[in-house]
């Protein structure tokens, strides 16, 4: 992953790049029907109070997401409208950066890393119950013959992928751990077991529309390695997780005693 102030310059720039891209395509439709000379006089108006009442939303929309990337915090009552105006916005930025040659994946990886700031700088807290560990099924070796889709659980311990390993994480933290195979089960397990704060792991993909159709509950994204391509014999560092849930997960009152003693 690039560098946390390369993330956020990058995003800023193509947020401000694609709000005038908006603002100019938006004055050349009000524009147009005020020179032609075929059209009632008041339609003129009408598409002008339209067009500028839509120019101000953006405008706005514009500047609580440029507050949020900038000083890493969202302004007082926008936290859910944020969700909004990034489903709004991405497709357009990702369409300017295109023009500039910016691959989509890199956009993803300046969101992902503005979110995870934002969750951090919002000093989320859950107690380890209410913590989910949201995996993609493409951690688990592909040789394996052992379903863990629907109970990762089922997952024997042999080592040969990273599955054991954060299950045992888990367990040390005393969190859940859920195996997704796309959008509808991510969905499904974030309704059942109804967690405070997500630590998910995923390709820029996933991540990115996964971030999304969870807010406004807090999603801290792990990217994947994939040295074998995507989708295939992922991998994940276990100590990025570690630290992640040390930040994140409340400690029980025990080990709160114990650590004053």
């Amino acid at each position: 992953m690039a560098e946390r102030g390369e993330d956020k310059r990058l995003f800023l720039g193509l947020l401000l790049v694609t709000g005038a891209c908006l603002g100019g395509a938006g004055l050349a439709v009000w524009w147009v029907p005020r020179v032609s000379s075929r059209v009632d006089s008041w339609l003129p108006a009408l598409v002008g109070g339209v067009i500028g009442a839509l120019g101000l939303l953006v405008l706005a929309g514009i500047g609580i997401l440029l507050f949020a990337i900038l000083f890493e915090r969202d302004l007082p009552g926008t936290r859910r409208l944020r969700g909004v105006l990034v489903r709004g916005f991405f497709p357009p930025m990702v369409a300017v950066a295109r023009l500039f040659g910016i691959a989509k994946e890199r956009v993803e990886r300046s969101y992902i890393a503005i979110n995870n700031q934002l969750v951090l700088r919002s000093r989320w807290k859950a107690p380890p119950e209410r913590v989910l560990i949201l995996l993609p099924h493409c951690l688990q070796v592909n040789t394996c013959e052992v379903r863990i889709t629907g109970d990762v659980h089922n997952c024997r311990g042999c080592g040969q992928c990273a599955i054991a390993g954060l299950l045992e994480t888990g367990e040390r933290y005393g969190v859940n751990v859920s195996i997704a195979t796309g959008g509808t089960l991510a969905r499904k397990i974030i309704v059942e077991q109804r967690p405070q704060l997500i630590l998910a792991v995923a390709c820029e993909r996933d991540l990115t529309s996964g971030i999304q159709d969870a807010h406004p509950l807090p999603v801290y994204g792990i990217l994947n390695e994939r040295p074998e391509g995507p989708c295939f014999n992922t991998r994940v560092d276990l100590g990025k997780v570690q630290r992640a849930l040390e930040r994140f997960v409340v400690a029980p009152a025990p080990e709160r005693a114990r650590a004053t003693l």
